[in-house]
């Protein structure tokens, strides 16, 4: 029987879903991005050579895989297409056949990426966006004046929309924001000639996906960002602009909660964070430049350094249920290794009161103290391991305690940066 996956990170994204991604996807006959656009980042390592990718999923690096740009993903169209290229003089095949675009995936136009900055560089609290457009493209599409990948094949209802867009958009750059706004014809002629480039790879994607699965094809559905940049879910406003959970699947992709069969959460061993936002259980300052360093923390879409704290179990106990999961993958295990003690937050407490729920209040989830429970570290190199029984009795502790406070079995380690660095149990 065909297995139908989802991986959902399931902290405040980075946790590594790329590369388990791409250990999975060589078992899946199709790999599915769902949302977000590319203001994400999976770095993956193959043989040495590092790959990052943006909006693509990283099972185009194996042959004879299809790779699904689905509906609720929102497209910079020259982004895609940068990365496409990039991968071709690589030597790796990006074609029609490999790779699928939903034409109902709303297109990042560059007002979205103007409008962006402008919003950020006005607010009193920033919220540390990429500055990608993808916000405002969501905004559009909630707004009704969305342009769709499928609107850059019609040049008709693309200039239509393109005018009308303009025209309300232009306005708020004058008189808001006084700056100069954009030309519908170059505009236009830019956009449409994406869309020509495109046009092979645009298809209806729900369709297909669901064609496939009847034919009894595995699919292997990928998320961006984590649990708590859910645009519902997470620590709002500092979050993204679509829904990160795996509920966000069956809507961003035109499959139906029935079909998935395996719901497998990401973490990482410890807790990074980018941008700004709540962070109960963030290092003090020569612990996360130690950490940061060892776990190269650092956006790969930005370049930003990521906030760094110790593995918060409250925060991914809430994750596992809001999305169900039946296994959990810790990535970077090794970069704990040389630590004397090893912290897990198990409550916060806020004004004398001990919360073992995820709080929606953001004052008390902005205040809180987090309440440790610590356990002995291990000092050896475990970059090498592959079986789980070789890892130091401290390593095998700190995991399996894991297990018992979010009562969820682990399946996936990852001990290193490379495909091959990997425990399954």
């Amino acid at each position: 029987m065909a297995m139908n996956i989802v991986v959902v990170g399931s902290q405040w994204g980075d946790e590594g879903k790329g590369k388990l991604i791409d250990i999975l996807s060589a078992h899946s006959d199709i790999t599915v991005r769902y949302q977000g656009g590319n203001n994400a980042g999976h770095t993956v390592v193959v043989r040495d050579k590092e790959y990052v990718f943006h909006l693509l999923p990283s099972a185009i690096l194996h042959k004879g895989k299809v790779c699904v740009v689905a509906n609720g993903c929102v497209i910079d169209p020259q982004a895609i297409l940068n990365e496409m290229e990039d991968l071709k003089r690589r030597a790796i095949k990006v074609d029609s056949i490999c790779l699928k675009i939903s034409g109902l995936a709303h297109v990042v136009m560059p007002y979205h990426r103007i409008l962006d900055g402008l919003r950020e560089s006005k607010r009193k609290n920033k919220i540390g966006t990429t500055g990608r457009g993808i916000g405002p493209c969501y905004a559009d599409k909630v707004t009704r004046c969305g342009i769709r990948m499928i609107d850059l094949l019609n040049p008709r209802i693309f200039k239509s929309k393109l005018e009308d867009n303009l025209s309300e958009k232009n306005e708020i750059f004058k008189e808001v924001f006084d700056t100069q706004g954009f030309s519908l014809e170059k505009v236009y002629a830019e956009y449409l000639d994406y869309g020509r480039r495109l046009a092979p790879y645009i298809c209806d994607t729900a369709l297909y996906l669901n064609r496939a699965m009847d034919r009894g094809k595995s699919v292997l559905f990928e998320g961006a960002q984590g649990t708590f940049l859910d645009i519902d879910f997470g620590t709002y406003p500092f979050v993204t602009s679509s829904n990160t959970i795996v509920g966000g699947l069956c809507a961003g992709s035109g499959i139906a909660p029935t079909r998935i069969n395996k719901t497998i959460a990401c973490v990482k061993a410890y807790t990074t964070r980018v941008g700004e936002g709540p962070f109960p259980t963030e290092f003090s300052s020569s612990l996360k430049d130690e950490i940061r360093i060892k776990g190269k923390e650092f956006g790969a879409t930005t370049g930003r350094p990521r906030r760094c704290g110790w593995f918060d179990s409250v925060l991914v106990r809430h994750s596992i249920i809001i999305n169900g999961a039946h296994e959990l993958a810790i990535m970077k295990l090794d970069v704990l290794s040389g630590l004397k003690e090893i912290k897990i937050c198990r409550r916060y407490k806020y004004k004398g009161k001990t919360y073992k729920d995820f709080p929606m209040d953001f004052e008390v989830l902005s205040n809180a103290q987090p309440i440790y429970e610590e356990l002995t570290g291990w000092q050896a190199d475990i970059s090498g391991i592959r079986r789980y029984a070789q890892l130091p009795s401290q390593a095998r502790a700190y995991v399996e305690r894991l297990e018992d406070l979010l009562k969820v079995g682990v399946r996936y380690i990852s001990i290193g940066t490379r495909r091959e660095d990997i425990i399954i149990r």
